[in-house]
């Protein structure tokens, strides 16, 4: 994989003209754009099969949470949407896990449609041992990631989203080679001054294994996003090397 296909953009902002904007001046650049909950409440649908429509490669970031039934049925029509990557709660539990992942691979089977990645959400990058431990879950976190990935791909999962952190110890974890590991928390430096606990550098990311890095507001919110973009296409291709 070329160093910019393992960049994934997020288009966290507040509308579908900002979206597309930076979608039109990023597309050539990086690899894919996630679109999560912020932009597909305020523009749904539409502005993900709009950018389908013109070449890009989407990952949903909606992290499905509900009963199973709920669940497989939202990845179903994740897979019709066409994206590429869509993400499930691991904490839903491993009936809502298979019947998600068998239901996505019958239905794109079924419909001739191209099957997206499923992948289970272990633990936010906002949450550390002290916020678990805050909602009666007493557990180190990386235990916790641990247990929830190796359920994920029990379960049939593509892979998963985790903090660059853990990355090593989920491949140690999990034997599959196509296992994916997408880390968000990506940050210039490692004292990111925002809510995001477990970070860790695009480079180092790389290096644990990452197989995607998702990076927003240090694109976003550079006064040139497609240089900041190059930057840190550039950080990742010397970590591949």
């Amino acid at each position: 994989m070329k160093a910019k296909e393992k960049l994934i953009v997020a288009l966290d902002v507040d509308s579908a003209d900002r979206a597309l904007a930076l979608f039109n001046s990023l597309r050539d650049a990086v690899g894919m754009f996630k679109i999560g909950m912020q932009l597909f409440t305020a523009a749904g649908p539409d502005l993900v099969r709009r950018i389908i429509a013109n070449g890009g490669r989407i990952f949903l970031d909606l992290k499905y949470h509900d009963i199973p039934n709920t669940v497989r049925l939202a990845g179903i029509e994740a897979t019709r949407l066409g994206v590429s990557i869509f993400n499930i709660h691991a904490g839903g539990g491993v009936e809502m896990m298979t019947r998600t992942a068998e239901a996505v691979s019958e239905t794109a089977a079924r419909e001739g449609l191209s099957k997206p990645k499923i992948l289970g959400v272990t633990l936010l990058t906002s949450m550390d041992t002290a916020a678990l431990s805050q909602i009666g879950i007493n557990l180190e976190s990386e235990s916790l990631v641990r247990v929830l990935a190796g359920r994920a791909a029990d379960c049939g999962l593509d892979g998963v989203v985790a903090s660059a952190r853990e990355t090593s110890m989920i491949r140690e974890t999990v034997s599959r080679k196509d296992f994916l590991i997408v880390t968000p928390g990506i940050r210039p430096t490692l004292e990111s001054g925002d809510d995001q606990r477990r970070t860790m550098t695009a480079a180092d990311a790389v290096r644990a294994g990452a197989d995607y890095i998702v990076v927003g507001r240090p694109i976003l919110e550079d006064e040139n996003p497609a240089r900041a973009a190059e930057g840190i296409i550039s950080e990742i291709a010397a970590a591949l090397s």
